[in-house]
């Protein structure tokens, strides 16, 4: 098997901005009660005139420009979304046509919040088996298309904005070791109940909100801290690593006592952590993907660094992977 890295990172957000003061006008919120429960101080905002697919193409073609590689040298498209801009055609294929990567196949994961660390995997396997040399990863969302602006407990939550990365053989380090894992039985703890076959959209639908996103967090709250470290303790030890060789744990950002709370559980000290969530919410399968574009673009990450990537998300859904910068 070859060795398999990330040459190339990218990043989009929107450029509006919406803060806890903001939302203090459209709910009953309060920019203290927001931050002691979540961490968050402000979201991006994308406009009506954006997609998921147009946030994805600005992170793709930074992405492939920090790569040092053409968009017709890619030969595989991973998009993960919840967010597509429509059922079908996928985002990849709208990317590929937009940054000119007629080379590619294309095709996009639906992980939620794991959705890019799945997407980064799965990439992994087609490099590190010969199939594909360039890969092109994608973790894109315009979650709030799907929020219920009049629901306090889920509006604050989330942002949108979009990361990439190129996966390409490398000469040492890269991803070391995954875990992915799944839990069916969960899924009714997150989720989006109408849109699809089992519930497509009718005027009884929408006059019940069911296109919006529903979460039980109490529940969701003690399952993604467990989780999350089984996952991360599972990839390190793949890795013969354990917790005290990771110089930066990237976790999804869902909420920041989620986050403190799974590194409590694998013994982390917070300065090994990286946090944005201040700064973007909740933006599913996003999240990492901008965290780790900003760990390393801020020079957090280091060469010979081990990064730890993990998230959970709707499914459920897990995934984590160590990476050797």
């Amino acid at each position: 098997m070859k060795p398999v890295g990330i040459i190339g990172l990218g990043h989009y957000v929107p450029q509006k901005v919406l803060t806890n003061k903001d939302m203090e006008k459209m709910v009953d919120t309060s920019d203290e009660w927001i931050t002691t429960r979540t961490g968050i101080k402000e979201r991006h905002i994308a406009s009506k005139y954006e997609a998921a697919s147009d946030l994805a193409i600005n992170a793709a073609q930074e992405a492939l420009k920090d790569a040092g590689i053409k968009p017709e040298s890619l030969e595989l498209i991973i998009c993960a979304t919840v967010t597509g801009d429509m059922p079908f055609p996928s985002v990849s294929c709208l990317v590929q046509k937009a940054i000119g990567a007629q080379n590619a196949a294309c095709f996009d994961i639906s992980a939620a919040c794991a959705g890019y660390v799945y997407g980064l995997i799965t990439a992994k396997q087609f490099v590190a088996s010969g199939t594909y040399k360039n890969v092109l990863v994608i973790g894109t969302e315009k979650l709030t298309s799907v929020v219920d602006w009049q629901d306090r407990n889920t509006c604050v939550l989330f942002g949108d904005g979009a990361g990439a990365c190129v996966v390409a053989p490398v000469k040492e380090g890269g991803i070391l070791s995954t875990c992915l894992g799944s839990d069916g039985s969960m899924g009714g703890l997150l989720m989006i109940p109408a849109g699809g076959s089992r519930n497509p959209a009718t005027h009884e639908t929408v006059d019940e909100k069911m296109h919006y996103i529903k979460m039980r967090g109490n529940e969701l709250f003690k399952l993604a801290v467990k989780i999350m470290a089984d996952a991360a303790n599972s990839a390190l030890k793949q890795a013969g690593l354990d917790c005290k060789d990771v110089d930066c744990f990237i976790p999804h950002q869902a909420n920041i006592r989620i986050l403190l709370a799974v590194a409590k559980r694998l013994g982390l000290d917070t300065e090994r952590i990286f946090m944005n969530i201040e700064k973007y919410g909740n933006m599913s399968s996003a999240s990492t993907a901008v965290a780790f574009y900003e760990a390393v673009k801020s020079g957090r990450v280091k060469k010979g660094d081990i990064v730890v990537l993990d998230a959970f998300g709707a499914g459920l859904v897990w995934g984590a992977c160590v990476i050797k910068w």
